[in-house]
């Protein structure tokens, strides 16, 4: 791998960890599913009026932006509300990978490897380490909105690998058009303080920079540089970087919002970590690789999907 892509992979993973930082400033001042919509609102918009929709059934792309992006990142949005530092939530959201396996074992009747399930009972010690620490930094409801969005996102990626060998970039244009209007009206319902004028009217730079911030350098120019990533090398060699994003949403947080890191924190980023990259060397090992149609191949995606193509 050259050393500028190199640079490239972790500069995504920079852009990704720091979006946590950037969600907890646009919900100092925006509702949870305000804030959701507008950012897939500026994610469809002009985009979608230059891109042409996937070429899959309207429903599949309504079943999939309802629960990758509707769905996972309203639970994302109130997790961090109800109680969660930018760090943290960052961490949780990895588990996905796990719960991807899981569905795959309910749904699709596929096995889990050794490797899968010895990387899962790791990860979820981690997770256990969080629970056993709730208070100031993360609290009951908020872990389990978090968590819950992971699980979200391990749906939408069987989602994504049942569509097949599609346009990926165009579904996400597209997931993000039919995903703003129903957040919109939920808050229009739900979340009417927001919408007088005199709430509007003291909304600062924070919240149109998160809305920015969202939309176009998380939602289409991390995706569009992943997705070239993917496309020019192996997925084992691209997937690893994922594990930054936890470790660049730590960073970020401790450093611009002031996130104490505890021993405890240090602890269950380390277990949830290990428990990726035993999940890794799994889908790395020649037995995985055995059958593309693992699902294996589409839980290593930070922040976003993409649906890593095997031969």
């Amino acid at each position: 791998m050259h050393l500028q892509h190199i640079a490239l992979a972790v500069f995504v993973a920079v852009i990704w960890g720091f979006n946590f930082v950037m969600i907890k400033a646009g919900l100092d001042e925006l509702p949870p599913v305000l804030l959701c919509a507008l950012r897939f609102f500026f994610a469809a918009f002009p985009a979608v009026f230059f891109v042409q929709r996937p070429a899959i059934a309207f429903r599949h792309v309504l079943i999939f932006g309802f629960t990758m992006f509707a769905l996972q990142f309203t639970l994302l949005f109130f997790g961090m509300a109800a109680g969660a530092t930018a760090g943290l939530a960052s961490l949780l959201l990895q588990v996905q990978a796990f719960f991807t396996v899981l569905l795959a074992v309910v749904f699709l009747d596929e096995k889990p490897s050794g490797w899968q399930i010895t990387g899962a009972i790791v990860a979820f010690c981690g997770i256990g380490l969080v629970a056993a620490n709730l208070g100031g930094d993360i609290s009951a409801l908020g872990m389990v909105l978090i968590v819950a969005a992971a699980a979200s996102w391990g749906a939408g990626n069987l989602i994504s690998k049942r569509l097949g060998k599609i346009d990926m970039l165009a579904l996400v244009i597209w997931g993000s058009f039919v995903a703003w209007p129903p957040l919109l009206l939920v808050s229009f319902i739900f979340e009417q303080d927001a919408w007088n004028l005199a709430s509007m009217s003291e909304l600062t730079w924070r919240s149109f920079a998160s809305i920015g911030y969202n939309a176009y350098p998380v939602t289409l120019l991390g995706f569009a540089a992943w997705n070239w990533l993917m496309s020019h090398y192996p997925a084992a060699t691209v997937a690893p970087f994922s594990l930054l994003v936890p470790v660049f949403g730590f960073a970020s947080s401790a450093f611009v919002m002031g996130e104490p890191i505890y021993a405890w924190k240090i602890a269950a980023a380390v277990l949830i970590i290990t428990g990726l990259c035993i999940n890794l060397l799994g889908f790395a090992s020649p037995e995985s690789a055995a059958s593309s149609r693992s699902v294996s191949t589409v839980i290593f995606l930070p922040v976003f999907f993409w649906r890593i193509q095997t031969s």
